[in-house]
């Protein structure tokens, strides 16, 4: 059965619990009042038997039915319909978990359709009956409840993403090579977040605008534009995490270029003191090369050879070697090889 919660609601207070849906349908009319109507994930044809009772408009149903709407408000007469995106932060896989409400307002019914976890309607329900005073304004209470609790869950949200920029400001300057994943992944978080709260600005501001032609209760008025506060301070912050990811990954590249500029000029330090090396090894093969040459040449022992029998011919090639290799290192040292 998908129906967590059923009861009818009459001058703050909780006259019926119904066991049925067919049980509430006849209770409201007999004890007149509302009918707060709490579903989790209903069958289709539960939900096509709440929809004929209250008559809820088709397209409303049908996207309850579907799911995955965007946030959203839309009026059908004199009847409401809310799309809210609630959130949940989890701390293990550092993720935001989106869920899906929606809510159904009437002149003498409330109904919840819920797709996920969060939020706990229970506790909303508990509050209420424990704030007859409120209770008794009718179904916008409810929705006003829904809508506070909803938005008070943002805040752990925010803190747990809050937590996780800081993280990432420190593993930036670590040089950690996961840090742009996890900026990637993060920003995903806050673009989802936005997407979830930004549209309750117009949602509220479009409640506002009724509070005169359908005789909203002031005081009601009151608590609705407060939590409409906690959704500007709620938009606002998620505006600057993503503000500041961008910053991140900005910084991320210019520390990277930074890096890769480091290391360009290591190698190229390394490539310069390694031609340095070459160049001296070079001139000394070079300086080395000359009297041996000649020494071999001369040591080949052929007969007819230039300069072999002459008396000056040793001291001639040994003096010749000397010359030969003085004058190499002049020229390389000249050109700064040695």
């Amino acid at each position: 059965m998908t129906v967590i919660d059923n009861a009818i609601y009459r001058d703050g207070a909780r006259v019926a619990s119904p066991t049925s849906l067919h049980e509430s349908f006849e209770l409201r009319a007999e004890h007149g009042g509302f009918a707060w109507i709490g579903l989790y994930r209903p069958t289709p044809e539960e939900l096509a038997a709440v929809a004929a009772e209250f008559g809820l408009h088709p397209l409303a149903v049908e996207d309850a039915r579907k799911g995955h709407q965007r946030a959203k408000l839309e009026r059908y007469g004199d009847a409401l319909f809310v799309v809210l995106r609630p959130a949940r932060y989890l701390d293990a896989e550092e993720e935001v978990e989106f869920g899906e409400l929606h809510v159904f307002v009437g002149a003498d019914y409330a109904i919840t359709v819920r797709r996920a976890e969060s939020p706990d309607l229970a506790k909303v329900r508990d509050r209420l009956e424990h704030s007859p005073e409120l209770l008794a304004k009718g179904p916008e209470a409810v929705l006003y409840a829904i809508l506070d609790e909803v938005v008070d869950g943002y805040a752990p949200v925010l803190a747990g993403l809050e937590n996780d920029i800081d993280e990432i400001e420190e593993q930036l300057f670590d040089g950690d090579p996961m840090v742009t994943r996890r900026i990637y992944d993060l920003a995903s978080e806050v673009m989802e977040f936005q997407r979830a709260t930004r549209p309750l600005v117009d949602m509220f501001q479009a409640l506002e605008r009724g509070f005169e032609k359908y005789g909203v209760d002031l005081e009601l008025q009151r608590y609705l534009r407060d939590v409409l506060d906690h959704v500007f301070r709620a938009v606002e912050r998620g505006e600057s995490f993503r503000q500041l990811l961008q910053n991140a990954l900005t910084v991320h590249a210019t520390l990277v270029g930074q890096r890769q500029n480091e290391e360009m000029k290591r190698l190229t330090e390394t490539s310069l003191a390694q031609s340095e090396q070459t160049k001296k090894i070079s001139s000394w093969a070079a300086i080395l090369f000359a009297p041996t040459l000649i020494g071999t040449v001369y040591g080949m022992n052929f007969t007819h050879m230039p300069e072999l029998h002459w008396a000056w011919g040793y001291p001639f090639a040994v003096l010749l070697m000397v010359l030969l290799g003085f004058v190499l290192y002049g020229v390389f040292k000249s050109r700064n090889w040695l």
